[in-house]
């Protein structure tokens, strides 16, 4: 299913913001949230299909693969701030 420009800013905003309760430390405020949604998403649909794995259509399966990518990515960036 495609998503214009507002779909893609509310999934990102609700990715960011699961992802930022999931992964310890909280988010990073509205902005950043969105940011990293949308960069997770492109993370976690990536993941997907190099693993051949549908995490479902449409908005729901949209926003699940966003949030596993932005707590990969959160993790990633939280790594790499303790350093």
């Amino acid at each position: 299913m495609e998503h214009g420009i507002i779909a893609w800013l509310i999934i990102g905003a609700i990715a960011g913001w699961l992802a930022g309760l999931l992964v310890k430390g909280g988010g990073f405020g509205l902005f950043v949230d969105i940011i990293v949604g949308i960069v997770g998403a492109f993370i976690g649909g990536w993941l997907a299909g190099i693993l051949h794995i549908s995490l479902g259509n449409g908005w729901i399966g949209s926003i699940i693969t966003a949030v596993i990518g932005a707590v990969i990515l959160l993790f990633v960036i939280r790594l790499f701030k303790r350093s």
